[in-house]
């Protein structure tokens, strides 16, 4: 019988590296409430957290203090076992491609406390290649970092993943799903109560980045594999 995913989670180990706060909710805050809930770890590496001012009119900067705030709301409504922020500078928010791809691979790799060699992840789970520079970044990063070598040598992850995400409507390289969790009931209740935690990103309805949106992708990810909800992964690696 193959095993799924969701056999895995009560007892998997799992890393979720992301650009930016938010990103991580959008992309698997109902696997992250979900594998916790059953007994799994699952830690959260945001890469960089800044000032910011969004292009919209009369809009004023949102600090690098807030968005730290409102992430620690966030992982407290997902019940993560650990959270960190790699960066927080201004200088290198928002600009994580022009960092040496050898710093962020160091930082996901083996430097950082919530690091692949640190934690021994069974799952890691990366952003989705996109048209978003920093996403780019840290998927490339973050896939050198999971590359194949002898478990002898240091930590081996069996399985990789990158995330779905609102953004990937606008994508020339549309994502082949391969892997579905089922975020159904109380777990898309929790990815949207921790995305709310997360209010300077908010957007009206019906921009990607709302409440609404971001139910509605949950609900056609789940009508695809004929549940309630689902969040969507690209699989790169399942070793078992």
């Amino acid at each position: 019988m193959p095993v799924s995913l969701h056999q895995l989670l009560p007892r998997a180990r799992i890393l979720v590296v992301m650009p930016h706060p938010d990103d991580e909710t959008l992309a698997c805050g109902g696997t992250i409430a979900r594998s916790g809930e059953h007994g799994g770890a699952v830690y959260v590496m945001v890469m960089s957290v800044g000032d910011l001012c969004h292009c919209r009119n009369g809009q004023q900067a949102v600090s690098g203090e807030t968005r730290t705030a409102e992430l620690e709301q966030a992982m407290d409504c997902l019940g993560v076992s650990g959270h960190t922020v790699v960066y927080r500078d201004t200088e290198k928010h928002m600009r994580l491609d022009a960092m040496p791809r050898r710093e962020l691979i160091g930082q996901i790799e083996r430097e950082n406390e919530l690091a692949i060699d640190q934690i021994r992840p069974d799952v890691v789970i990366l952003p989705a290649s996109s048209y978003n520079q920093d996403h780019e970044a840290v998927f490339r990063a973050g896939f050198a970092a999971c590359r194949p070598h002898l478990s002898s040598d240091k930590h081996f992850v069996p399985v990789v993943l990158s995330a779905d995400a609102p953004q990937l409507g606008w994508c020339t390289e549309p994502q082949q799903f391969g892997v579905y969790v089922d975020i159904s009931g109380p777990y898309l209740k929790r990815k949207l109560q921790a995305y709310a935690c997360h209010r300077s990103q908010l957007r009206p309805d019906p921009h990607h980045a709302s409440l609404e949106s971001v139910e509605r992708l949950a609900r056609l990810r789940g009508s695809q594999v004929a549940v309630e909800a689902a969040e969507a992964f690209v699989c790169h690696r399942f070793l078992l």
